[in-house]
């Protein structure tokens, strides 16, 4: 029979254990609740204990329990002042013009959503993406080539972990609900605005590979 203090032990390595685990997935990603609750709910218990770990990096967990992800993000400017201001361990990717466009024509459709109070999962066909992106794009003679396209923007934001795609059926889109965390209310507010700017933009077909 194990003692008290050989109870306290295996206890404290299994915590170090699961904080191993929760940390080495941060920093490869995102953790969402429905993909992985046994880490999830470690993630919950250890809360603190990630934040103090992550916050000497340089970093911040973000966590969302009500949408069920969290992931790392670097400190603001502001708040990274100093001779490690210019080290970065989460890097930034500039993103084009498509990608760009998408993502923010997907951030619209699920405000619009969740205003209907319905499902709680934004399932999308590409058709239904093709047509969302066609009138921001110039006239495409070749419908094959446009869907290519399209195919090709979805997959970088499915790579960045916007939306993922249903298994078994390539065509049908998950939009998810982390996008909300990239793309804020106020930055929601001003999209007609960033639309405008979008369409004053020289036209150009989009591209698979000008990320």
């Amino acid at each position: 029979m194990m003692n008290h203090t050989e109870t306290e032990t295996g206890l404290l390595h299994s915590s170090a254990l699961e904080l191993s685990s929760i940390l080495i997935t941060l920093l490869k990603g995102v953790i969402y609740q429905e993909e992985n609750p046994a880490l999830w709910s470690a993630l919950l218990n250890l809360m603190a204990a990630v934040r103090d770990y992550v916050a000497v990096l340089g970093l911040e967990l973000i966590l969302d329990e009500s949408e069920g992800y969290a992931f790392l993000r670097s400190h603001s400017e502001g708040e990274t002042e100093g001779a490690n201001s210019t080290l970065r361990l989460m890097a930034r990717r500039q993103l084009s013009y498509p990608v760009s466009l998408l993502l923010a024509l997907l951030r619209k459709k699920l405000a619009e959503f969740d205003a209907g109070a319905g499902d709680t999962r934004l399932i999308l066909s590409r058709d239904e993406v093709v047509e969302l992106i066609r009138i921001f794009l110039p006239p495409a003679s070749n419908e094959v080539k446009l869907i290519d396209q399209v195919d090709a923007t979805l997959n970088k934001i499915a790579d960045l972990g916007f939306i993922r795609r249903l298994r078994g059926e390539r065509q049908m889109i998950e939009v998810r609900r982390i996008i909300k965390a990239f793309i804020d209310a106020q930055w929601l507010a001003d999209f007609d605005k960033r639309l405008d700017e979008y369409l004053q933009r020289p036209v150009k077909p989009m591209e698979g590979n000008d990320e």
